[in-house]
């Protein structure tokens, strides 16, 4: 294996782990059925840094950049959209619960 192939395993791989630290979150959502303890403003952080992350990566014409950090930015936007439908029927059924 060159050293330019070993450069872009090693990106690629931590690409991937990065991309896949949000799945657990994903996971916990869909099962529990409920995001309370998830933070809005972390998840548009994340989104800016990464479509930056992106950005770079295609002045750089990196690949490894770019899929990794596309794939990033899908899960991240998962997350915010069952984050946001979860967080509405919670504060939906708190509100029915207070009128009765």
């Amino acid at each position: 294996m060159t050293e330019n192939n070993f450069t872009e395993v090693v990106g690629l791989t931590a690409g991937i782990c990065t991309a896949l630290s949000l799945l657990p979150q994903i996971i916990k959502i869909v099962k529990e059925k409920k995001a309370q303890d998830i933070s809005l403003f972390y998840l548009i952080v994340l989104l800016c840094g990464l479509t930056l992350w992106t950005y770079y990566g295609f002045l750089k014409e990196d690949v490894p950049i770019i899929a990794t950090n596309i794939f990033s930015m899908v899960l991240n936007i998962i997350v915010i959209i069952l984050g946001s439908i979860y967080k509405r029927k919670e504060n939906d059924s708190a509100a029915f619960k207070e009128k009765e």
